[in-house]
């Protein structure tokens, strides 16, 4: 733990000082080692918003830069969208008749062209709240600066000298209080004047009240995503519920003299600075017009101010840390200190070709962070940036891409002890589950419910475009099996038959009552494929050379459907319910298309072994099978095993994985099929490629990458899938570990079954320890290790079967072959 002064302050200034001893040739191991592996630490403040480091609640986001005499703090709330919710759309119910006759007779051409007057509406985007400024007057000279994130207690700090003065900033985003606190101190009486303002991108006023600033302003109606070059790509309205109200409060306490200044506030001759924010919308429900009246939201914001007012800094910082605690500290990873003695983090990242297992547990526990920072029960789910944005028309409008972004997001919540944060995505599900049962039904006369690419806060569920948009992006039409398998990953992982009765049943019931009517009979073979069928984002060359999205019988429909129906007919064994349909889906999962191998060795990515447009594309969906799916294994299926691997080298070969969340997949992927050297150097070039020096994911664009917090989350879940796996029907015991992580622990892990688990391992023995549930777990060394003792006896397959007891610990000790008795 870092040490606190009486202010309630982490002594940074302190760390700062044994940071500086390190430049200069003192180890940094000096410091507690629990410091350096949950701390992100930089000796400059960020150039753009895209290098400042993120808090927050769930809710809340506050993007902090770390200035110097000008500080900016960007502030998001989760439900703050443009527009409102809409009225369902529709297709004629012969267009997709027409399409799968096109597919059917080979007209893929035909087929995208005919696709997009299916197409409705965009998503709606993600909105900035507004950014709050401080501007300092200069005291000299600065020198001895660093800022810092530190993971552990979920705070921002900024530290520096000015004229002999020691100037700390903290920042904090309250989960318990609900509010932002930033706290400014100097070590000198009266050393500190700043201005205090609020700038938001929309539409707003601001005015000062006594020791409060005041913001209230609306959202658009529409906007744009910022591909769509239209004329008007944002519109405000001054019609109630066309379009949210927002407010912002931000009230000052200062031993100084605070004073109204245009808008604003002006402080002076201040010792000590302490700033708490609260912010509210208009938003009432996803099927509900956003028309509250901007009073009542202000008032909403004034009440949260209100609740903690009798609360002091102190107290409202122990809240803070210990509620971020209860989820941060259920998993540890220690991998040794990660090297702190380069002059930034940035180095760190270039100099990743250099063994440094410690940086791969900062970003395990970055990963963590996150997810606790933008997803808490009760909130929305993390959008493409999780719950930070700058922009009013932000990257692809920072909404929920459901073709891959979506799910990573969530890959790591049940693995890493998360499973709390899964909720939001989970209620979200509920929420889409009721907008796509009338997409199914309006679009393709279908039971169920269905989604397609895009989503946003109003959980939209048609396929989006407006009739321009490329059918391998916009009409794909499977995001309510791939959300399914987060709810079903929710029961595998903790058991709660009540959860499955009530919310994930219907949910899965829905997602494949749609993909059973969609299933039709392949005029070739008789077998049930899909059509039209898209994966995702792909082309392949159609047989007059030029590209197409559309065919029938894509491997990444095949496989979603036949994890969906593999689950359900799971649950209905748990629940007893609905034998009739069981019997349904398994003679339809018998019927199924196979899966083939291609010219290659690859795993088909298309039902025929077309070419690909792009043999490098980023999107590896063909992969699911055994990523972030369960049904291949190298042991279980060694052939399709095998295609994956030879699909997953053609892609790397020709360029691809080259974006972060795509790197992360591909590292996930190298990790299923237990093969540490692959792993590694996907893991490397994950560093070396995709982060900037807040250690942000990034996405290669023109001009500028893209911040995608995606990458983050995927790369977490992967280092977690090569340390700890259980999928299989057992738990893998370090089966993708690199050669240079010759020692280390893990704590927390968390199972299928809901077994937790620890490993520590040096280069011939490996601790396991097992705690969870009554039940049998088979147990599996990684290769060149077998059970030592004979506490639990060992199969001929070298795995152990170990019978855990309810709230008890059981220990387990694996040991190198060469060594064994």
């Amino acid at each position: 733990m870092l040490p606190i002064d009486r202010r309630g302050f982490v002594r940074l200034s302190a760390l700062a000082t044994l940071t500086w001893q390190a430049r200069a040739g003192t180890a940094l191991a000096q410091q507690p080692q629990a410091d350096a592996a949950h701390l992100l630490m930089l000796n400059k403040p960020a150039d753009e918003w895209l290098e400042a480091f993120p808090l927050g609640n769930g809710r809340l986001g506050a993007m902090v830069r770390g200035g110097i005499d000008r500080e900016v703090i960007s502030l998001n709330e989760d439900t703050l969208w443009s527009g409102q919710p809409i009225a369902a759309l529709s297709a004629d119910p012969s267009s997709l008749a027409k399409i799968r006759r096109l597919v059917l007779a080979g007209d893929h051409h035909g087929a995208d062209r005919f696709s997009r007057t299916m197409q409705g509406l965009y998503s709606q985007s993600y909105q900035p709240l507004t950014n709050l400024t401080l501007d300092f007057e200069p005291q000299g000279a600065t020198t001895d600066y660093h800022r810092a994130l530190v993971l552990d207690t979920a705070m921002a700090t900024t530290v520096y000298r000015q004229g002999g003065i020691l100037f700390e900033r903290e920042t904090l985003v309250s989960h318990p209080a609900q509010i932002i606190v930033v706290r400014i101190v100097a070590d000198h009486n009266g050393a500190i004047s700043c201005r205090i303002a609020l700038d938001s991108l929309l539409r707003s006023t601001e005015r000062s009240a006594g020791t409060r600033i005041v913001q209230t302003g609306k959202a658009p109606t529409v906007c744009k995503p910022d591909y769509d070059n239209v004329p008007d790509p944002i519109v405000y309205s001054d019609v109630p519920g066309r379009g949210m109200a927002f407010a912002t409060i931000v009230d000052v306490r200062s031993d100084g003299i605070v004073t109204p200044d245009a808008g604003g506030l002006r402080v002076e001759r201040a010792g000590s600075i302490e700033l708490r924010i609260a912010a509210a919308t208009g938003f009432r429900g996803f099927v509900q017009a956003p028309d509250l009246p901007i009073s009542v939201v202000e008032a909403a914001a004034s009440a949260t101010l209100a609740r903690v007012a009798g609360l002091s800094c102190n107290a409202l910082r122990r809240d803070h840390v210990a509620a971020h605690q209860v989820l941060y500290r259920r998993a540890q990873l220690d991998l040794g200190p990660p090297r702190l003695d380069a002059t930034t983090d940035r180095r760190r990242i270039a100099d990743f070709k250099q063994p440094d297992p410690g940086l791969a547990a900062l970003l395990f526990h970055f990963g963590r962070y996150l997810l606790i920072a933008t997803s808490r029960p009760g909130t929305q789910p993390a959008n493409l940036q999780g719950i930070w944005s700058d922009k009013v028309r932000p990257p692809w409008s920072c909404n929920h891409t459901t073709n891959i972004n979506m799910e990573m997001n969530y890959w790591p919540a049940e693995t890493c002890n998360l499973a709390d944060c899964h909720l939001p995505l989970i209620d979200h599900i509920e929420r889409l589950a009721t907008t796509g049962a009338v997409t199914a039904r309006t679009y393709y006369d279908m039971p169920g419910w269905c989604l397609h690419h895009n989503t946003d806060l109003w959980a939209m569920t048609n396929p989006v475009g407006e009739g321009k948009g490329d059918p391998n992006w916009a009409n794909w039409p499977m995001g309510a099996p791939w959300l399914a398998q987060h709810v079903w990953d929710h029961f595998a992982f903790g058991g709660d038959v009540e959860y499955l009765r009530r919310r994930a049943w219907p949910l899965m019931r829905g997602a494949a009552e749609f993909c059973s009517a969609w299933l039709i009979r392949g005029p070739a073979n008789g077998h049930l494929t899909t059509a039209p069928s898209i994966s995702p984002e792909n082309l392949f060359l159609a047989s007059d050379g030029r590209p197409a999205a559309i065919s029938a019988g894509c491997t990444m429909d095949l496989a979603l459907i036949r994890n969906l129906f593999a689950n359900c007919i799971a649950a209905m064994e748990v629940l007893g319910t609905a034998k009739a349909f069981a019997e349904q889906l398994q003679q339809r999962l018998l019927a199924l298309e196979p899966y083939r191998i291609g010219r290659h060795g690859q795993l088909q990515e298309w039902s025929e072994d077309f070419a690909e447009q792009d043999a490098g594309h980023r999107h590896i969906s063909h992969l699911y099978p055994l990523y972030p799916g369960t049904e291949f294994t190298p042991r279980s299926t060694p052939d399709m095993a095998n295609g994956v691997r030879a699909s997953m080298l053609r892609r790397e070969q020709n360029g691809g994985a080259a974006t972060g969340w795509s790197r992360a997949w591909a590292t996930a992927i190298w990790a299923r099929l237990a093969d540490p050297v692959a792993t590694a150097r996907s893991l490397q070039f994950f560093v070396r490629d995709s982060l900037v020096n807040n250690l942000f994911d990034t996405h290669p664009a023109p001009g500028h990458v893209l911040f995608q917090i995606d990458g983050n989350f995927g790369i977490t879940a992967a280092i977690a899938e090569m340390l700890m796996q259980s999928h299989d029907g057992e738990i893998a015991v370090l089966p993708a570990l690199p050669t240079n992580w010759s020692s280390g622990s893990v704590k927390g892990l968390r199972a299928r079954g809901g077994t937790e688990v620890d490993i520590d391992w040096v280069v011939d023995r490996i601790n396991v320890r097992l705690r969870g549930t009554a039940r049998t777990i088979i147990v599996r060394p990684p290769p060149g290790f077998v059970v030592g003792g004979s506490a639990a006896g060992a199969a001929a397959d070298g795995t152990a079967r170990i019978v855990t007891q309810a709230g008890r610990v059981t220990a387990l000790v694996l040991i190198k072959a060469k060594t064994a008795a």
